[in-house]
């Protein structure tokens, strides 16, 4: 269990509010109108989902896919880490388990998060979004 609670830990330390909102969003199927205002740390999404059987120290599916529909292969990495070392469950063995849903974090493994470089943020080489000029750039043209 001192495991799992240390997983936790790591997760909520390298999720920002701008990311809570973004995994709110991508789980807001699932957390009612009423209670989304009322999570307003990682800490507390973390305690709704294992209120709601969506996260448990070896059920790990959920959020595996939370991750990944939210683009953040760090934090998939970490989960995917956790469950080949704690819960020695290989990514061999992930096909009749519930517990492995999401295989794709192996090609980011070893990687760490991208999101500064030189304490500038940076887009995540993932994000496909069009780049858009900012005013001053245009003003320039």
């Amino acid at each position: 269990m001192a495991e799992y609670c240390s997983l936790l830990e790591e997760l909520a330390e390298n999720i920002t509010n701008e990311d809570l909102d973004q995994l709110k969003s991508a789980c807001k199927e699932d957390i009612p109108s009423e209670k989304h205002e009322a999570i307003t740390t990682s800490k507390d999404w973390f305690s709704f989902l294992e209120e709601h059987n969506k996260l448990d120290k070896d059920n790990l599916s959920y959020i595996e896919h939370i991750f990944e529909i939210s683009r953040r292969p760090d934090l998939l990495t970490v989960v995917v880490e956790y469950r080949t070392q704690v819960l020695k469950i290989s990514e061999e063995d992930e096909v009749d388990t519930k517990l492995t849903r999401i295989p794709s974090a192996k090609k980011y493994k070893g990687q760490s998060p991208p999101y500064t470089r030189k304490g500038k943020t940076i887009p995540h080489p993932w994000d496909t979004r069009p780049r858009v000029p900012s005013p001053q750039g245009l003003a320039g043209a």
